[in-house]
């Protein structure tokens, strides 16, 4: 495929785990457009839960669908962290300025992260040393309104676009609460907890079973008043950074398990 031609201004990548056709991620698009030239690489279909993921079975294939000066709009069979290794091997020479992923539809709060394609995008961004911001609103409705998010994503990538010092290995999750208006933005620690699975049992037309994943956050620390949690049902969006590294160094009761 023919390589992305920089221009002057900044280039921003825009991926996603909905998939291309997903509201978010033109509202998103449309939010950015007068900071800089817009690439985006989007699966093909939806691809939540796919955290870093990566396609290693499969032939990626890729297909522009929108291409205009200033704007390039790419759909791959592949997964959000296939998105953006796709662009930095195949499509660009050199790094994009910034790298946003979403705006998702639905929480990435609290452990969501883990399991996130959205964030799994964000966290490789971070892995190259490029500004790498995942947004997600707390609305999972296809038609969701996302007018709301529009002052603070720009905001916020206008920032990124213009610091020199951004930390290296760092990405941000950004949760927005479904309001029409936002009381404010709090950085801000994720919730501990889990997630309470439960399968929905169902028959196919073969009489077959099958089952469907369902289930609730269950928020370990309720009564905290530093989390995303917390903050986001005050009407705040949230911002928590996240670690490339997964180190825990500070653990010297496994020392003395292990005999180290």
């Amino acid at each position: 495929m023919e390589k992305i031609a920089r221009s002057n201004r900044p280039l921003i990548l825009i991926t996603n785990d909905d998939g291309i056709q997903a509201k978010g991620i033109r509202e998103v698009a449309e939010f950015l457009k007068p900071l800089g030239d817009i690439l985006v690489v989007a699966p093909d279909a939806p691809r939540s839960g796919q955290s870093s993921a990566i396609t290693v079975t499969t032939p990626l294939r890729m297909k522009v669908i929108d291409r205009q000066e200033g704007f390039c709009m790419i759909r791959t069979n592949g997964t959000p962290v296939d998105c953006i290794k796709l662009s930095m091997n195949i499509l660009l020479d050199g790094y994009p300025d910034l790298i946003v992923s979403g705006i998702n539809h639905g929480s990435n709060s609290g452990v969501s992260v883990i399991y996130s394609g959205t964030m799994g995008a964000v966290l490789e961004g971070a892995l190259l040393h490029i500004p790498s911001i995942g947004f997600s609103l707390c609305n999972h409705k296809a038609d969701a309104d996302f007018s709301a998010c529009r002052e603070l994503v720009t905001g916020i990538c206008q920032k990124a676009l213009a610091s020199p010092h951004w930390p290296q290995g760092i990405g941000l999750n950004i949760n927005i609460p479904n309001t029409p208006r936002l009381n404010g933005a709090k950085m801000c620690r994720a919730a501990q907890g889990h997630w309470t699975e439960e399968y929905d049992c169902r028959i196919d037309p073969h009489g077959q079973e099958y089952y469907w994943l369902t289930g609730t956050f269950k928020n370990y620390e309720p009564e905290a008043t530093d989390t995303d949690e917390y903050w986001l049902k005050q009407g705040y969006a949230t911002i928590v950074p996240c670690m490339t590294d997964n180190s825990a160094r500070h653990t010297p009761e496994l020392s003395s398990i292990l005999g180290l």
